[in-house]
């Protein structure tokens, strides 16, 4: 390939900025291994020609997106796994898939070749670590809910902002995500009525977020100087978190973890159906069926003037934090106000927060990370990721104020810290 001469000196600076990453990612330090992945990219866009960035973006990526979601439903991932670390050969593959040995030949050449699986010899393949995620729930559904929901819908969005005339989506009814599956009923309407792709969806959140530094990790949001110092640790009402529309309680089996000082309940809110899908929660967390579209159930007594004087129990007090974590980005402005309204009245001023675990759109540098979801939220709900501006003017409304927002690097959903406006 030709390169200009301006051209190959800026990818020399960026293999020479690479390689002072190579001992902060051995140590682990935090932000060079997404800075390295970072550069990564960039290095990629300037070595490839267009015609070569054409052929992966239109060629193929959708591929190896479709090979993998045959793969997945024809259990590939399953059998190489179970080799532990032996190369499989097509027949092996074939004869424990059911499908024609020519087709999975095709389909581990090119899974191999975006080095998805490894390949050992002539028709020889062995496991990554990559294709043995994919034998994990919160991971392969991730693929199934990607290719069977989103991807349409990303798909008839240049359809669908062609026809209106290029306005941006406002209307959870009417998006991108009805025009392409052809439905007037909102997302999660939708994907409530269909068992298989919610379970799909409930399965990959509660693993898109692995391996990324969560707010509950040291060195992110200070959990013990901003929740710890006033709890009411021996009262055994007291509520320390409300986990609202939690899904299946992996972020307070998280804290429950990472902080096992935590004294009071932990109280998991969903839909029934969601739910129900629980076999069994810890002895520490509560089971709780709860539409955020309606009043807190977990609240307080409202304060007089007197208790001032007077010491207040836990159950008072209602809840020491109220949690949403990628809840209200699923929702426009107006529905997120609604839902905010409800926690409001729930809350005892000075003492109760809301903490908001989602993105925060910086103004300058936004990763592929945010800026993808921002995508993803708009095809799917005809939505939007927000910026620090548009979260603080959005609780205000509701009569609350932001106190603080931690950020570990980009690329890293944040925690927004609120409290009522007194």
């Amino acid at each position: 390939m030709d390169l200009s001469s301006n051209h190959s000196r800026d990818a020399a600076s960026v293999v020479r900025e690479m390689n002072t990453l190579i001992d902060p990612v051995d140590h682990n330090q935090p932000g060079a291994r997404e800075a390295l992945l970072a550069l990564s990219h960039r290095l990629t866009a300037m070595l490839e020609t267009p015609s070569e960035t054409i052929q992966r973006i239109g060629w193929a990526e959708p591929a190896r997106f479709a090979a993998i979601r045959i793969a997945t439903d024809l259990k590939v991932f399953d059998a190489l796994k179970k080799a532990g670390g032996d190369s499989v050969n097509i027949s092996q593959l074939a004869s424990e898939t059911g499908a024609e040995n020519s087709l999975i030949a095709r389909t581990m050449k090119h899974l191999s070749a975006m080095n998805v699986v490894g390949e050992t010899g002539a028709d020889e393949f062995s496991p990554t670590r990559f294709s043995n995620a994919l034998t994990i729930p919160k991971y392969r559904d991730g693929i199934s809910y990607c290719f069977d929901v989103a991807g349409p819908s990303f798909h008839g969005t240049p359809g669908y902002l062609k026809d209106t005339k290029y306005q941006n989506p406002g209307n959870i009814s009417d998006g991108p995500f009805q025009y392409a599956h052809r439905t007037e009923e909102p997302f999660f309407v939708w994907l409530g009525k269909r068992p298989e792709h919610f379970e799909h969806f409930n399965n990959y959140m509660s693993g898109y977020r692995q391996g990324k530094r969560g707010w509950m990790d040291e060195g992110f949001y200070p959990v013990r100087e901003r929740l710890y110092h006033d709890m009411q640790n021996d009262d055994e009402n007291a509520v320390f978190l409300v986990d609202v529309g939690g899904g299946l309680g992996h972020d307070l089996e998280e804290l429950r973890v990472k902080h096992p000082g935590i004294r009071g309940r932990l109280v998991l809110q969903d839909q029934p159906e969601v739910i129900a899908q629980i076999d069994k929660a810890s002895n520490s967390i509560e089971l709780t069926t709860h539409d955020f579209f309606t009043p807190q159930s977990v609240k307080g007594t409202p304060r007089q003037e007197s208790d001032v004087r007077k010491k207040l129990t836990g159950l008072d007090l209602g809840a020491r934090a109220y949690y949403f974590h990628s809840v209200l980005h699923d929702w426009n402005d107006a529905s997120s106000l609604k839902i905010l309204q409800n926690i409001v009245p729930a809350m005892q001023p000075g003492f109760s927060k809301l903490l908001i675990n989602e993105n925060v759109v910086p103004d300058v540098g936004a990763t592929w990370s945010i800026t993808s979801m921002d995508w993803l939220t708009m095809a799917l709900g005809a939505v939007r990721e927000r910026t620090e501006k548009q979260w603080r003017d959005l609780l205000g409304q509701a009569g609350l104020k932001v106190t603080g927002i931690w950020t570990y690097d980009q690329g890293t959903e944040s925690l927004i810290e609120a409290e009522i406006e007194v």
